[in-house]
């Protein structure tokens, strides 16, 4: 089982069920419009057996979903704090961009809430803030084992990073080449490959 925190329009439902095998993926939406959206996306896909999309607060995961029972969870959280650069007029996006409904801490405690023991955890996040990431991390046992930097381009400095950890792992972290986003004029091979499937 595969869960979402953070469903959007579905589309990371949607290509999860797209590029794994996975018989069951969970998103977890805080915002009832966004919740409503992704839900016609699995409908409009034909994904309704696959995909459940719940409508809740990924802070009081308890009342929704059982403990301990996910193989995967994946998770975008907001990249800053409120107050931190400018912020968005329009709520959705706001609180997409700002932690104004739970912080990288929540997201955090919500994997380990939901991952079995050997659990794989992914999460993108801002690069300025992996410090706090990765010890926010080994502090939930979700210990960093793979970690890559995305560049918008090769020379440029990095800007995100792709993290995976396992719950419950032993230390031990590789850190893996640089993906540039763009190249020339356009996007760089690498990232055409994955929006094709081939990576």
């Amino acid at each position: 089982m595969v869960a979402d925190l953070g469903t959007g329009s579905g589309v990371v439902p949607l290509l999860l069920a797209a590029r794994t095998g996975a018989k069951k993926i969970v998103g977890v939406e805080i915002q009832p419009e966004l919740a409503d959206r992704a839900r016609r996306s699995v409908l409009l896909n034909c994904l309704h057996e696959r995909i459940d999309i719940l409508e809740g607060d990924l802070r009081d995961l308890q009342e929704i979903l059982e403990p301990q029972v996910f193989d995967i969870v994946v998770a975008n959280p907001p990249y800053r704090p409120p107050g931190a650069g400018r912020q968005a007029p329009v709520n959705e996006r706001a609180v997409a961009r700002h932690e104004l409904a739970g912080g990288m801490a929540d997201f955090l405690r919500a994997a380990s809430y939901l991952l079995k023991n050997g659990g794989r955890f992914y999460i993108v996040f801002l690069a300025e803030r992996l410090a706090e990431l990765l010890a926010g991390m080994r502090e939930l046992r979700l210990e960093p084992k793979r970690l890559r930097c995305v560049h918008s381009r090769a020379g440029e400095r990095g800007s995100l990073v792709l993290v995976e950890g396992r719950k419950g792992g032993r230390s031990g972290l590789a850190i893996e080449p640089p993906l540039y986003v763009y190249a020339g004029e356009g996007y760089s091979a690498e990232t055409l490959a994955i929006y094709e499937g081939g990576k």
